[in-house]
């Protein structure tokens, strides 16, 4: 989905709210397999999907991490460099060919300053990502690696035909094989 079309699926923007919006993101497309941004970068950027996935990741005594996974109409950044000024410990690599809008988060920012309703749509992202950490937090504390698998495959299923095994075994927590033998259930 447009950027523009997301939004006004959430909120009411006018006619010159959505021109104003449209502007200040620039769109870029992006093949599979792109580094975005590093782990230990000072990304300024806001990201929005509106084709592709791409995942988060850290790098962890040598292993590669992936943190989470962001598909269609979903914002991402640095939340440690735009906030914090911190080095940001997660990298934003693309998985399939990804169609983003990108604007730096100092202008974003002044566009949740000026324009009411994008800030109301900005308090209803914060709120999905805290809700979809909370959920990530409580199912590695309180979950069997089954019930994480299968939790995901209720409420994510889009991404378990999209991202590589790999990715999605390190996302759950588990090793590759574990979750060849939890697959092997489904």
């Amino acid at each position: 989905m447009e950027l523009i079309q997301y939004i006004n699926s959430k909120v009411k923007l006018s006619e010159e709210e959505s021109a104003i919006i449209d502007a200040a993101f620039k769109r870029e497309v992006y093949p599979k397999g792109t580094l975005l941004t590093p782990p230990g970068n000072n990304s300024q950027k806001v990201f929005f999907i509106e084709k592709g996935l791409i995942r988060t990741f850290y790098n962890k005594d040598g292993k590669d991490i992936t943190h989470f996974f962001f598909d269609e109409n979903r914002f991402t950044m640095s939340l440690e460099s735009v906030y914090f000024n911190h080095p940001d410990p997660y990298g934003r690599e693309v998985l399939e060919n990804a169609t983003l809008r990108i604007i730096l988060f100092r202008d974003f920012n002044a566009l949740l300053n000026e324009i009411a309703e994008f800030k109301n749509l900005g308090i209803m992202v914060a709120i999905e990502f805290l809700k979809l950490f909370s959920d990530k937090l409580y199912s590695l504390q309180f979950q069997t690696a089954e019930q994480r698998y299968k939790f995901m495959m209720d409420n994510y299923s889009n991404i378990l035909s999209r991202a590589p095994l790999g990715h999605i075994a390190s996302y759950l927590g588990i090793t590759q094989q574990t979750l060849s033998v939890i697959r092997a259930k489904y």
